[in-house]
């Protein structure tokens, strides 16, 4: 079990891309990492690969979309951990580029909204009991552009185009809000990050993502905030973007 001095983060989707750099930097910060991971495979080799750089991490499995695998992660969790600090809500799917607005499958819609809208929602409901033993609790959700009203390349410059995804990061968004507001009075500071188009696939950098690192260290900049840092926000690299 960690002490109770340990500041612990968890982030969801974490053995690969974002995910993974974001709990490399917490580490590097000193921050207890719960890497977790739907796959085992990818999951083990994911810690594996930072722990042998030397970092603490420990390794769960959690399927944000399943109520019962969310259950199951926290039950485990409070049997664990003394409190959590950080909880980074960065699992999401389907950037859905091919599929518009008019012909969208809805079944694929839905699927999309469970994970990248209800599984940010159903992680944070499970995790508010340890989030609560926090002197300095902090939950980030990973948004995206996509979902911003007036952003460039948001939910009016996409065409149509983006159905599934720009909606469940606008639906995120606005989750980001009522969350904020419903825990004023507990200290816990909710934010939204985008952390822009990052290369987290192969060929990704030559249409201009930026390296993943950067994309991670705005994430990571919401998870280490001081504790009169701003609540209820919308972030790129530390900067509000509009809703």
């Amino acid at each position: 079990m960690l002490d109770e001095n340990s500041k612990i983060a968890l982030v969801t989707g974490a053995n690969r891309g974002l995910g993974l750099e974001v709990c490399r930097q917490l580490a590097q910060q000193g921050v207890s990492v719960i890497l977790t991971a739907r796959d085992r495979q990818k999951g083990e080799q994911a810690a594996q690969q930072l722990q042998q750089e030397g970092l603490e991490v420990m390794l769960k499995f959690v399927d944000v979309a399943d109520d019962q695998s969310v259950a199951q992660l926290v039950h485990d969790l409070e049997g664990n951990l003394p409190h959590l600090d950080i909880l980074i809500n960065n699992a999401g799917i389907n950037f859905d580029f091919q599929q518009q607005t008019l012909a969208a499958d809805l079944n694929d819609v839905q699927n999309t909204l469970n994970t990248n809208l209800f599984g940010a929602w159903r992680m944070t409901q499970a995790c508010l009991p340890l989030l609560k033993k926090s002197q300095h609790g902090r939950i980030v959700n990973v948004s995206s552009g996509a979902g911003s009203f007036a952003g460039p390349r948001g939910l009016q410059e996409q065409g149509g185009g983006l159905p599934a995804y720009g909606i469940s990061k606008a639906a995120l968004n606005a989750l980001t809000v009522k969350l904020s507001r419903s825990l004023l009075e507990t200290g816990i500071l909710v934010n939204a990050v985008c952390p822009n188009f990052t290369a987290t696939y192969p060929g990704t950098e030559e249409m201009g993502a930026r390296p993943v690192p950067e994309g991670a260290a705005a994430i990571v900049w919401a998870a280490m905030l001081p504790d009169d840092g701003p609540t209820g926000g919308f972030f790129r690299d530390g900067q509000p973007l509009p809703w």
